[in-house]
């Protein structure tokens, strides 16, 4: 259950106040795990480099974006998956309206094999019925809880 080890890894960060920007909505977006030491903070400027140089790959489908650097990055010390929610959409680029998002995941993995399982995983999550419509309507740590107490729907 991804959604419980969110909880189970304190990386459920449900903020209040909109990002300035996108390079600061990733930064919150990282900041749980900076904070538990799954990674760097050049982890963070590793993943705002890669969007400056490729766009808004990051933004998987509108209002949901998974940031991430390479696999084999020096700055991630451990293997995690991050969820942070915004109070409105952070604009990656203003002439493309879907590179919008809401809902962040953060990955970061210790190897190239983890990372794939966390895209793996994290994919199969997000393709459950309802389940975005309902994480952005979160608007408390208590709320994504009934969410997991809920039990994860079934895709």
């Amino acid at each position: 259950m991804l959604l419980q080890d969110f909880l189970d890894k304190d990386l459920v960060d449900i903020r209040t106040t909109p990002a300035k920007d996108w390079q600061d909505a990733l930064r919150q977006a990282g900041s749980k795990l900076v904070e538990h030491q799954y990674i760097l903070p050049g982890y963070l400027d590793e993943i705002i480099n890669n969007v400056k140089k490729n766009g808004a790959y990051i933004v998987i489908v509108p209002g949901v974006a998974m940031p991430h650097a390479m696999a084999e990055s020096e700055n991630v010390l451990g293997t995690a998956v991050g969820f942070t929610k915004f109070p409105e959409p952070v604009v990656f680029d203003p002439d493309d309206p879907d590179s919008q998002a809401q809902l962040f995941f953060t990955l970061a993995a210790r190897d190239p094999e983890q990372h794939l399982q966390n895209i793996s995983d994290l994919s199969e999550l997000l393709m459950t019925d309802g389940l975005i419509d309902q994480l952005l309507a979160v608007n408390s740590v208590e709320d994504f809880k009934r969410i997991v107490d809920a039990g994860e729907p079934k895709g």
